[in-house]
């Protein structure tokens, strides 16, 4: 699945630390007259940027009540942060379902997957599915099933899913549909996230690892490592709102399908906010009210009037959600530059 290709201390493994921001800024006609153009356009873009709104969040996406600390960036930007601490789970619903039991069941028994194209919707992971992923992949290896029986191979248990959920799969758990329980987690189990409570535009764009949190406290992660998954034959899963888990992460995004979706209360017919990067920016569905995309930049953000800087996603099956940081992120003690597990990065998607 999307587990750290080293090995992590267990109080790294159980704290993971992210950036988020929160405070909504007024005011833009700051700039001497003998400002250059970029200066103009960063303090526009900061200036603008509306931060977090914690009163958007699900209610139950904390633990306890976010505190602003102090904290500084991997660019070495001394700044406050929003410390946000969370269980693992989605505020709200109870996750999956993920694998299918039978090549016989139907949508409602299985969750979804990454299409083969690489972008679009994501596809369902039906029992005809399974059947067919020789088909599909156009590869003979994949049976994840039981001729005999008719059952489909999955990981029924803790140690399975420790054993699966990992980009070096163990063998004897290859050809299987991979998915793991809420229940497998440690009873101490929770994440904390860092981000900046004003976004500050960074030098040059930085990479993705961690992308943010979800409206429902449930992480937007880095792109899931597909080279891995499907060379080891399995299917890592994902219900309809497109999370699954790991014991490092607990429940987390690797798409939207419009589950943590929620208006922004304007007028204006925009894209539904999602959640918040690491940055501290906002990150808004892929498509507005009318079905239409906004133009975007090489991190999939714009910048507008009411919101400042934003982001909107990719499609659900592009294994991201934007292209880069455009704004500083807060480097942990020993963590990647946002704190998360720096092991999500992968080729996309195989494609006939």
């Amino acid at each position: 699945m999307d587990l750290p290709t080293m090995t992590i201390p267990k109080k790294l493994s159980l704290m993971t630390t992210i950036i988020i921001s929160a405070i909504t800024l007024t005011g833009c006609d700051l700039l001497s007259t003998d400002s250059s153009s970029e200066e103009i356009k960063a303090t526009a873009q900061t200036t603008r940027a509306k931060g977090i709104n914690l009163s958007l969040f699900t209610d139950g996406a904390f633990t306890e009540t976010p505190n602003i600390v102090d904290c500084e960036t991997s660019d070495g930007t001394k700044t406050s942060c929003y410390e946000i601490t969370t269980s693992g789970a989605p505020a709200g619903r109870e996750p999956g379902p993920f694998c299918p039991r039978t090549t016989s069941d139907g949508p409602e028994a299985g969750g979804s997957w990454f299409s083969k194209e690489g972008t679009g919707d994501l596809v369902d992971i039906t029992g005809k599915f399974i059947l067919k992923l020789s088909e599909y992949y156009g590869d003979e290896k994949w049976v994840v099933y039981d001729a005999k029986t008719n059952k489909v191979r999955y990981t029924a248990t803790k140690a399975a899913c420790l054993g699966a959920a990992r980009p070096d799969v163990e063998e004897q758990y290859k050809q299987n549909c991979i998915e793991c329980q809420l229940s497998y987690l440690d009873d101490d189990f929770s994440l904390t996230y860092l981000i900046p409570v004003t976004p500050i535009p960074a030098d040059k764009p930085g990479r993705v690892r961690t992308v943010g949190i979800a409206l429902d406290g449930s992480e937007l992660s880095g792109p899931a490592p597909i080279g891995a998954i499907l060379g080891s034959y399995t299917i890592a899963a994902f219900d309809d709102c497109g999370g699954h888990i790991n014991v490092h992460q607990g429940y987390h995004y690797h798409s939207t399908t419009g589950c943590t979706d929620k208006s922004d209360k304007t007028e204006d017919g925009h894209a539904a906010l999602i959640g918040y990067a690491s940055d501290g920016y906002g990150i808004y569905a892929m498509k507005d009210a009318e079905g239409k995309e906004e133009s975007l930049d090489e991190c999939r953000g714009t910048t507008d009037d009411i919101r400042g800087y934003h982001y909107h996603t990719a499609s659900p099956s592009e294994n991201m959600f934007i292209g880069c940081m455009h704004g500083e992120t807060v480097r942990t003690a020993g963590g990647p530059p946002d704190g998360g597990p720096d092991a999500h990065r992968g080729p996309p998607p195989v494609s006939e």
